[in-house]
C-alpha cells in the first residue's frame, strides 16, 4: 500500500519545523485521570440517562472474540465493557473485587481464595455459580487439555469449589503477581464464548458485523454501577481521515486514540482527553534475521532516532519516553535512568554500523497496520531519520489482519512500528514476551541472561527482591538494544455531541458504562 500525500506532507513539515515546535510536558501525570488539552463545552448541564453512543475504532475484533484467546489490545479494549473476572483493575490501577467480593492469599503466595459477590447475573440471566468459575479458569489454565489459553496460567496447579460461595485456586509455585491474572472472564459453565458472547459486564454483546460494527446493549440487570447510555455501537472505521471526518460529522460520538494533528482538524465543538496510551510505541526488530541480529547494529539505529522528534510530530510534545519494556505508568517497577541511555547521535550510530560491517548502511523495511495512523507516521518518521546513518527503509502498510498473521503470529518480518501493551496488570505481562521460551516473542529476541533473571524473578515472592530482578530485565533489554524504543504515546480521546465522563486507566481499556450525555 503506498504512503498518502499526506503522510509525506507531515514528514517534510516536521523535518523542517522540529526546532520550532514546543514540547509540552512529559506525558501523563501520575494521576490516571488526565485534564481536558483543549477548550471544552461547558459541563453544566447533568448526566442524561439513556441514549446511544456510535464509538469509531480503528480495526475489527480478532478473528475470535473467545476473551481466553483474545490477541490484539484493541480487542480487549472492547470486551472489558462486556467480560469481567474475579477481580477488575480501577481507574488508579488498584485491583478490586469484581465477581468475587472478597479474596485471600495464602503467606506461601501459593493459594487463593474467593469468595463469590451475592448477585452476580450473566448476560443470559443465569446467576453466576462456583462452577462458573471452576471451568473459567481451568479453560484458561488449559487443566483439561494441558494447553494454557492465557500467558501465565500456565501456573495454575488445581481449582476447586470447596462450598458454594468459595473458589481455592492453588498454584504450582509462589507468584505474588497472579492476582492480576484473575482479571481473566469468568464465563458460563461449559460455554463456547467463540460461539455464545456471554459475560458479566455493564453491557451485553447483541452483534458483529465483520469489517463494519459491534453493537452492545447496557446490561440491566448488572450488579454494579450501571451504564449512562442503553446501547453503543462501534463503527470500525480503518481509514485515518474518514475517522476525523465521521467525527466532524456526527456521525460517531467518540473517538480515542488520535494524533495532534487529527485533533486540530476538528476545530471547536469538541471535548479532549489527554492520557497516555498504556503501553511502549517501539520499532520492533526481529532479532533472528540479518542484520538485526547484531546486537551493535540495534545499537545503532537506537542512536539513530530522535524520540523527540518523533513525540513533538505526533502530538505537539505529548507522550512519555520510554528506553525499555516498560511504560511509565508502571511506576513501581519502571526504571527513568534508561530512557536517555541511547541520546541522539549520528556520529555514533555510523561508527557502531561501520564495527558492525555495514560502513555504508543497508537497506530495510518496517511493516507497519495500516489503520492505526500514529504508527504509519512514526514510521514514516523513522525512516527520514535513519537516511542520516546511511539506511534506507522501505516501508510497508498492510491490514490488519495480515499484520497480525504475518507479523506478530508468522515472525515474517524485519522490523514494525506497534504498541505493546500489558495484557494483563503485571510487569510480568510487558516482559515476558522476550523470554525465549515465550509463545509471545515475536521479536525473536534471546538472550540468556535475560531467561535466568526472568524465571528468577517470576518464583520470588519477596516484593522489592522482585522489583529489583525486573529492572534488570529492562536494563538487559535497554544494553541489547532489542527494540528502538520510542514512547508511551499520548491518547488523545475526542468528544462531540455533548459527551462527558471518558476516564482514563493505567491499561489500555476503554470504559464506556461512565460515558454520558448531557441535557
Amino acid at each position: 500500500m503506498r504512503h498518502t500525500r499526506r503522510t509525506l506532507a507531515l514528514v517534510l513539515a516536521i523535518l523542517m519545523l522540529s526546532a520550532a515546535l514546543s514540547a509540552c510536558s512529559g506525558g501523563k501525570t501520575s494521576e490516571t485521570t488526565a485534564q481536558p488539552t483543549a477548550s471544552e463545552p461547558a459541563a453544566s448541564a447533568e448526566p442524561v440517562s439513556g441514549g446511544e453512543l456510535t464509538v469509531g475504532i480503528a480495526q475489527d475484533l480478532d478473528d475470535t472474540i473467545d476473551p481466553h484467546k483474545m490477541v490484539s489490545a484493541g480487542t480487549r479494549e472492547v470486551l472489558f465493557n462486556v467480560y469481567e473476572g474475579l477481580v477488575k483493575p480501577d481507574t488508579k490501577g488498584n485491583l478490586v473485587p469484581a465477581i468475587a467480593s472478597d479474596y485471600k492469599i495464602s503467606e506461601t503466595g501459593d493459594t487463593f481464595t474467593f469468595t463469590l459477590r451475592d448477585g452476580v447475573k450473566f448476560h443470559n440471566g443465569n446467576a453466576v455459580t462456583v462452577k462458573d468459575v471452576v471451568y473459567s479458569i481451568s479453560r484458561a489454565a488449559g487443566l483439561d487439555t494441558g494447553t494454557p489459553l492465557i500467558d501465565g496460567f500456565d501456573a495454575v496447579k488445581s481449582v476447586e469449589a470447596t462450598d458454594e460461595k468459595t473458589v481455592v485456586i492453588t498454584l504450582k509455585e509462589p507468584n505474588i503477581e497472579f492476582l492480576a491474572l484473575l482479571t481473566a472472564a469468568i464465563i458460563p459453565d461449559g460455554s463456547d464464548p467463540a460461539k455464545d458472547v456471554i459475560g458479566t459486564g455493564p453491557f451485553k454483546f447483541i452483534s458483529r458485523t465483520p469489517q463494519q460494527s459491534i453493537v452492545l446493549e447496557k446490561f440491566s440487570d448488572y450488579w454494579g454501577t450501571p451504564a449512562y447510555v442503553d446501547k453503543v455501537t462501534y463503527k470500525i472505521i480503518d481509514n485515518a481521515e474518514t475517522l476525523v471526518m465521521s467525527l466532524k460529522s456526527g456521525a460517531v460520538d467518540l473517538v480515542a486514540h488520535l494524533t495532534g494533528a487529527q485533533v486540530k482538524e476538528l476545530g471547536e465543538g469538541f471535548t479532549i482527553k489527554e492520557g497516555t496510551m498504556n503501553l511502549v510505541q517501539a520499532v520492533y526488530l526481529n532479532n533472528a534475521v540479518e542484520p538485526f541480529n547484531n546486537m551493535k547494529v540495534r545499537q545503532a539505529l537506537s542512536y539513530a532516532i530522535d524520540r523527540q522528534m518523533i513525540m513533538d510530530y505526533l502530538a505537539d510534545g505529548r507522550g512519555a519516553a520510554v528506553g525499555s519494556s516498560m511504560y511509565p505508568n508502571f511506576q513501581k517497577y519502571f526504571r527513568p535512568e534508561l530512557v536517555d541511555y541511547y541520546t541522539y547521535d549520528t556520529e555514533k550510530a555510523k561508527q557502531l554500523l561501520a564495527d558492525a560491517g555495514y560502513p555504508d548502511g543497508f537497506e530495510m523495511s518496517i511493516t507497519v497496520p495500516s489503520n492505526y495512523q500514529p504508527h504509519v507516521d512514526t514510521a514514516y518518521v523513522i525512516a527520514e531519520q535513519l537516511k542520516a546513518v546511511g539506511v534506507t527503509v522501505n516501508i510497508e502498510t498492510v491490514d490488519w489482519g495480515t499484520w497480525l498473521s504475518k507479523v506478530y503470529q508468522g515472525r515474517d518480518y524485519q522490523a514494525t512500528v506497534i504498541g505493546v501493551d500489558a495484557s494483563m496488570m503485571t510487569a510480568r505481562a510487558m516482559l515476558e514476551r522476550f523470554s525465549s521460551e515465550s509463545g509471545s516473542n515475536f521479536t525473536n529476541f534471546s538472550d540468556p541472561e535475560y531467561d535466568k533473571v526472568f524465571n528468577e524473578a517470576i518464583a520470588c515472592t519477596d516484593d522489592a527482591k522482585q522489583v529489583e530482578l525486573y529492572g534488570q530485565l529492562q536494563t538487559i533489554l535497554t544494553k541489547d538494544a532489542a527494540n528502538l524504543y520510542i514512547q508511551d504515546m499520548c491518547d488523545l480521546v475526542a468528544m462531540g455531541n455533548g459527551l462527558q465522563g471518558y476516564e482514563f486507566y493505567p491499561i489500555y481499556v476503554m470504559d464506556l458504562s461512565k460515558v454520558y450525555f448531557t441535557k
